[in-house]
């Protein structure tokens, strides 16, 4: 790990230590309670590392400030600073990803979305306590909250394969899994699974979804309306389950005059295979502002879903 990234961590754990929580919201709530007046300039902890709100040098113990120096994670803003990196708590976990606005190419996303799939992750494992498992993959993995919250839960440390294709996710991901003293994690470079050779008792993914005009990594789903990538992690990952292993895939999907085409579409792939699964709606209605843009001119809502799949043989 560099000594930018160590630095990162150390931070990380010192906020742990403290008892530091924030629970992150999306972005357009995020820039309502952020355009408030009273809150222009940082007053808390979170202000700084949860709001992503300019701060005063005296707001942070002067440690604390130099390790955020060393990480190359403040910038000035308007004669005051700027943490670049943020803070959230999931449960037991605190997890670095990137600041607000998420405008970057490369940003690290976290929000609403990852606190289902983490809880839809737990509730499945809850449910399936006879299911052993000694290797996870965490396609896409971002901040790397799935796989660690996944490998946190479970009675025996697996080896937890975190990929992306993003090299600051999986920076994020090595640091959050040093932050939360998770073990044998490894991160890996990977375009869904081209770079991973061996197969893997549990297999998750939240990937992106939505039709992006930027294309940026952490929200275009690619395909007609979204959900391109979806499917290929479904075709990618039955051919690496162990016997018996599981999938469990977090996505989302327009439903248009009460059609569901990532349903009509997975289901000719699943079918196919010598598998059980289940398919639910998690959340009916998610990321309304979306439906003003071209690509879901005719869908009446985009809502996310749970796949869970189970290899037979």
């Amino acid at each position: 790990m560099e000594p930018t990234d160590q630095s990162l961590v150390q931070l990380g754990m010192a906020l742990k230590d403290k008892g530091y929580r924030f629970t992150t919201v999306t972005p357009l709530s995020h820039a309502r309670v952020n355009a408030r007046p009273d809150n222009a300039v940082a007053r808390t902890l979170e202000d700084v590392f949860g709001w992503s709100r300019p701060f005063r040098s005296e707001m942070l113990p002067t440690p604390w400030l130099q390790l955020l120096t060393e990480a190359v994670c403040v910038t000035e803003d308007r004669g005051l600073l700027k943490s670049t990196v943020r803070f959230s708590s999931l449960d037991t976990l605190l997890l670095a990803h990137s600041c607000f606005p998420t405008k970057g190419a490369d940003t690290v996303f976290f929000g609403p979305d990852t606190y289902r799939f983490v809880r839809a992750i737990k509730a499945e494992l809850a449910a399936s306590p006879s299911l052993t498992i000694r290797r996870l993959i965490d396609i896409g993995c971002g901040s790397g909250a799935g796989g660690l919250a996944a490998a946190g839960s479970l009675p025996d440390a697996p080896t937890v394969v975190l990929t992306d294709i993003n090299p600051e996710a999986l920076r994020f991901a090595q640091i959050n899994a040093a932050i939360n003293g998770i073990p044998n994690v490894e991160a890996i470079k990977s375009d869904v699974l081209g770079n991973i050779a061996d197969a893997a008792d549990l297999i998750i993914a939240n990937p992106p979804y939505l039709l992006d005009p930027s294309e940026r990594l952490y929200r275009h789903g690619g395909g007609t309306w979204g959900g391109a990538l979806s499917l290929r992690i479904v075709r990618e990952s039955l051919a690496r389950l162990t016997r018996d292993g599981c999938l469990l895939l977090y996505t989302g999907t327009p439903i248009i005059n009460g059609h569901d085409p990532f349903l009509a579409a997975v289901r000719d792939v699943l079918d196919a295979g010598r598998v059980t699964w289940r398919y639910e709606e998690i959340d009916p209605d998610v990321f309304g502002e979306e439906l003003d843009r071209d690509a879901y001119l005719a869908a009446d809502r985009l809502a996310v879903v749970l796949l869970t799949v189970n290899r037979n043989e």
